[in-house]
């Protein structure tokens, strides 16, 4: 094996190179202003309907809570890799270090993690609704949809403790890209 060979799948390097949308686009800089003002109309209404749900008193059931919750959790997707793509963008760098890599592959893996049992929760809540109507209130209290929703965050944040270094793990040879 020559040192050139050596060097190509050489899984030391600190860093990788972003491409996506902006690289292969004839206007970039409009295509980051839409992507920009879609991120804040997200952000925007997402967080106008948790303010909405924790602002009336009619909303706070169970249905409610975790639709907020659900809400929250949108907000944290796109805030992961959103904002690095636009920097990258404005400032012409369109590396990431491994490490920023792995915190957006970690943050992302819990979210993924988390919506997952988020979504199954729901669908439990909304089956005592329909099928248990006189219990519904004893079985869905607050206490329990806190319960409910703190193992949903747990079992997330598992999913992304345990995938992340996994992956992470993996040789890096080649291009960088």
């Amino acid at each position: 094996m020559d040192i050139t060979t050596w060097m190509s799948n050489d899984t030391r390097q600190s860093d990788f190179t972003l491409v996506g949308f902006f690289i292969k686009s004839k206007h970039p800089a409009l295509l980051a202003v839409v992507v920009f003002v879609v991120f804040l109309m997200a952000l925007s209404g997402n967080g106008l309907l948790i303010l909405l749900i924790h602002s009336d008193t009619r909303l706070h059931t169970p249905m409610y809570f975790f639709i907020s919750q659900l809400s929250l959790m949108d907000m944290m997707y796109i805030s992961v890799t959103v904002p690095k793509m636009l920097m990258d963008q404005v400032l012409g760098s369109h590396k990431i270090s491994a490490a920023a890599c792995g915190m957006q592959m970690f943050l992302y893996a819990t979210l993924v993690g988390s919506e997952f049992f988020l979504l199954a929760v729901m669908s439990y809540d909304r089956y005592v609704a329909i099928c248990h109507p006189l219990r519904y209130p004893v079985l869905m209290n607050h206490r329990v949809c806190l319960l409910l929703m703190s193992v949903c965050w747990l079992l997330g944040s598992l999913d992304g403790f345990m995938l992340t270094p996994v992956t992470m793990t993996f040789p890096f040879c080649g291009s960088r890209e």
